[in-house]
């Protein structure tokens, strides 16, 4: 309904969310004022935090966006009939198609959380640290089918998996290049996770 309250508050989070992205962005997490986002909002100043207490509880709620869609993502992975090859590839699917969608969430969770502890909280850092524990199982399940090399602990296949991951995607922030289409992608995609599995696959498999 149009004057549906869950709908209006909804739809005027968003706004703000949005905003938020684009004037931290801009200006980095520290040097960005609630006054400034609800500026590029159009909205009022006291509205900003009617929704949200305060600008760390508006940056949280900006990495949740992050977050809820990669451990919904790794949820659905945990729970479906997939070969390791294909839950890896869905992993790389989501860091690409979050950039190429949102690139301003990405650039983000890359420049202010990612590649800074400045600000990881024990809150933020709880939630690294289930991404890696779930990615890990994708690891582990590679190992004990025989894909993946296990004279390498799962952990530190992890890291090496993610961190290819992160890197490229961190020069594609940096540099402030965008993904062109969907056959761009695929290329990164897969360059990614042949180089990866080159290096990690069991040499019983070669």
């Amino acid at each position: 309904m149009k004057n549906d309250p869950g709908a209006i508050k909804k739809n005027r989070e968003t706004v703000i969310l949005d905003a938020a992205l684009r004037v931290i962005k801009q200006n980095g997490f520290h040097k960005a004022r609630m006054s400034d986002i609800a500026k590029e909002a159009g909205i009022s100043y006291g509205l900003v935090y009617h929704y949200f207490n305060d600008k760390e509880n508006l940056f949280d709620a900006i990495l949740n966006r992050w977050w809820d869609g990669l451990f919904g993502l790794m949820e659905g992975i945990r729970e479906g009939v997939y070969d390791v090859q294909e839950k890896l590839r869905q992993i790389i699917d989501y860091f690409l198609d979050t950039y190429q969608r949102e690139p301003e969430l990405v650039n983000i969770f890359i420049t202010e959380i990612s590649r800074s502890t400045t600000n990881l909280t024990s809150y933020r850092l709880d939630h690294f640290k289930k991404s890696m524990s779930l990615t890990e199982e994708v690891i582990a399940e590679g190992q004990e089918k025989q894909l993946l090399r296990a004279d390498i602990k799962a952990r530190y296949l992890t890291f090496m998996f993610l961190g290819a991951v992160e890197t490229f995607l961190s020069t594609m922030v940096l540099v402030d290049q965008k993904i062109r289409g969907d056959a761009q992608k695929e290329r990164i995609a897969k360059s990614i996770l042949e180089v990866f599995l080159n290096g990690a696959r069991n040499k019983k498999n070669s």
